[in-house]
């Protein structure tokens, strides 16, 4: 992994991130439902994108596969264990790790056959992720929702969707193929969204 950025040498998802994924953790590799979902419609030619990917099985299921894929993450733990995954595989030559702040980063606007973001929560980001999506392709957002809060206290608010977010604030021409909710007692009501641009 390339040296920590001077701007997230102190970033404080990076160090809690990094704390979780230092203590003995253990990366299941597996892809995330949605992405399973998603990789198997239809998609453009292009690359994947996994936002606050953590050390995805998402990205080596569409590497795997041949796709191109992109892992952006605030915690260069995580994105170690995912390299190390990827060269374990002999998948590294189609991943590429982005080390960077997610309230900052943004992706280039119609690059990616599907863009995922599987457990982080940005209204700001949304936009500029949906943009990043060529025409006929996938967006697939899955987050805690509002209902989280009961179950979740110590969780921020400003990270859970509120009533009908994202698919209400997908920009048009997008067309929503799934919009659920997972109830969850124990780890705090999702909702997931897959839609097509």
């Amino acid at each position: 992994m390339a040296a920590v950025q001077p701007d997230l040498a102190g970033h404080p998802d990076r160090l809690r991130w990094n704390a979780r994924y230092s203590r003995g953790f253990t990366a299941s590799c597996l892809p995330h439902p949605l992405a399973m979902r998603a990789l198997s419609l239809p998609l453009p030619d292009g690359p994947v994108l996994d936002l606050a990917s953590g050390p995805s099985g998402s990205v080596l299921l569409a590497a795997a596969a041949g796709r191109r894929c992109v892992a952006v993450d605030a915690a260069d733990v995580a994105l170690d264990l995912l390299g190390r995954e990827a060269a374990r595989r002999r998948l590294s030559g189609l991943v590429s790790l982005v080390h960077a702040d997610l309230g900052r980063w943004r992706p280039e606007p119609a690059s990616y056959a599907l863009v995922l973001c599987t457990g982080y929560w940005d209204r700001a980001l949304l936009a500029d992720a949906a943009l990043a999506v060529l025409p006929g392709g996938l967006l697939g957002w899955e987050a805690f929702t509002e209902d989280a809060l009961r179950t979740r206290p110590h969780l921020r608010a400003g990270w859970c969707l509120a009533p009908g977010e994202p698919a209400l604030l997908l920009p048009d021409g997008f067309l929503v193929l799934c919009d659920e909710d997972l109830p969850d007692a124990e780890a705090g009501a999702k909702r997931r969204v897959l839609a097509r641009r």
